[in-house]
């Protein structure tokens, strides 16, 4: 089954009255919706306690929960005690995303910084491996940890990246942001093709399995020479993406992937759009 839904709490929420995280889970399922992203961007910020009451609504109206580690990952620092700061960043949001009742923990894996292109990604893979061995001997190979596809020319994390990282073991699960691969690619997806040659590559890469179940983060984003500018709403008629051509490559090869909106304020609103996209869909 696909789920939708929204990365945070969206203006309508408040808008609505509602004021914390844990009363979202029922909004959610009011909206019929039945995903729901938990950020850590700027930090690990929220105690056991509230992530358990969220989680224990989340179970209560069938909303999935996945989070996303904090945004200064960055596996291609040359400093080994850099690297090291970032395997914990991952480790302590696996923690959270268990306290939430999760198992999807989405990152952004790493920056090219002042090596090439070609240096940062091998090292990101040097330290990938690093951090699949740790998180084997922590007992967290049960859950899903997401590199996500980039936005910035200068981020690591095109869909070839992803998909090279993801084959270094079978619980690094793709998260494909195409709000991020169509600005990085200035307005490149389009049409349905533009989205099948993207499943394509990742049915060759990780298989049907994997592909199946894949994490996705959708939204129109604006961009400019250096790619990703900022996240817009699905009101956007410049820079897109569409969502139906996507909608109509899920149904073709029946997947069944988490989709999360993170549209600027609307997300919750542009996820319900989403569905219905989908649910109208023959």
């Amino acid at each position: 089954m696909i789920r939708f839904g929204p990365s945070g709490n969206c203006k309508r929420f408040y808008d609505e009255g509602f004021k914390s995280s844990v009363e979202a889970p029922e909004w959610l399922s009011k909206q019929g919706l039945t995903a729901y992203e938990y950020s850590f961007g700027r930090g690990i910020n929220v105690g056991d306690d509230k992530a358990k009451a969220v989680g224990e609504k989340a179970k209560e109206f069938g909303v999935e929960i996945s989070v996303h580690a904090p945004y200064y990952i960055n596996f291609a620092n040359p400093a080994d005690e850099m690297a090291e700061k970032s395997y914990n960043y991952l480790l302590n949001s696996c923690n959270k995303a268990r306290a939430f009742g999760g198992n999807r923990i989405v990152f952004h894996p790493a920056t090219v910084g002042k090596m090439t292109r070609g240096e940062a990604v091998e090292l990101t893979k040097k330290r990938l491996k690093i951090l699949a061995d740790i998180i084997r001997a922590n007992g967290m190979d049960d859950c899903l940890f997401c590199p996500e596809t980039m936005g910035k020319i200068n981020q690591i994390g095109d869909v070839g990246e992803i998909a090279e990282f993801c084959k270094i073991a079978d619980f690094f699960l793709p998260t494909i942001d195409f709000g991020h691969i169509n600005a990085r690619t200035y307005g490149s997806l389009k049409t349905e093709e533009d989205y099948d040659g993207i499943i394509a590559c990742l049915l060759n890469a990780i298989g049907a399995e994997r592909t199946n179940k894949l994490h996705i983060h959708f939204s129109k984003i604006e961009y400019s020479t250096g790619g990703e500018v900022r996240h817009l709403t699905f009101a956007d008629k410049v820079f897109g993406p569409e969502f139906a051509p996507l909608a109509k490559i899920f149904k073709k090869y029946k997947l069944s992937p988490v989709a999360i909106c993170e549209s600027d304020g609307t997300q919750a609103d542009d996820a319900i759009e989403m569905k219905r996209i989908y649910d109208s869909i023959n």
